[in-house]
């Protein structure tokens, strides 16, 4: 009785076990992470002090800023991540889809502001030091999607209502986000000529 029981068990188990990422899901999600970071670099290409340390207000970041934002709050999510994985898997439905999460990366029309640790406070326009540690990171995580077999549809963020796929997705969107702010701080009339 006890081996069936055991069967039993084992059988259910590997039921709700889910796929690892599917080839799409790794391509699509190395692919946005890819582009997300180019684009960092890319926007921040060639920016004078004065360009990296602008506020087009009082009340609003600088690109500098923005750079330490992502060094602040991305780690944050990556370890967010590590500690869902460590969980065991589940079988509930979350709310939120991969286009939603996409979405949010494109929609600024919506602002949000950031918890306390995640605000830059440093006053350092060392550009160098910001980009290194924001390719540290992406390369890290991007060397996880790359080589992992894990289930990541069946572990979720219960506070987010999202699964760990779509929590990789949002750390890249989250980088979306901040691009188009980078481009707003840069297209603002006050915006330094050199």
């Amino acid at each position: 009785m006890k081996v069936c029981a055991l069967i039993l068990s084992i059988a259910s188990a590997a039921a709700s076990y889910a796929a690892p990422m599917t080839k799409a899901e790794r391509e699509h999600l190395i692919a946005h992470l890819e582009m997300t970071q180019s684009w960092i670099v890319d926007e921040t290409a060639r920016l004078s002090r004065a360009h990296l340390l602008y506020h087009p207000t009082a009340e609003q970041w600088s690109v500098i800023d923005v750079l330490e934002h992502l060094n602040l709050a991305e780690p944050i999510y990556w370890n967010q991540f590590k500690d869902a994985m460590k969980a065991a898997p589940s079988d509930k439905k979350h709310p939120v889809t991969d286009e939603m999460v996409l979405w949010y990366g494109i929609d600024r029309t919506e602002r949000q502001k950031t918890e306390a640790r995640k605000v830059p406070n440093s006053r350092s326009a060392d550009i160098k030091a910001r980009l290194d540690a924001f390719r540290k990171l992406h390369a890290e995580i991007l060397d996880y999607v790359r080589s992992s077999d894990q289930d990541l549809r069946s572990h979720i963020i219960e506070s987010e209502g999202c699964d760990m796929y779509q929590w990789l997705l949002m750390i890249s969107t989250h980088d979306q986000r901040h691009i188009l702010q980078i481009r707003e701080i840069k297209s603002s009339s006050g915006f330094p000529k050199a």
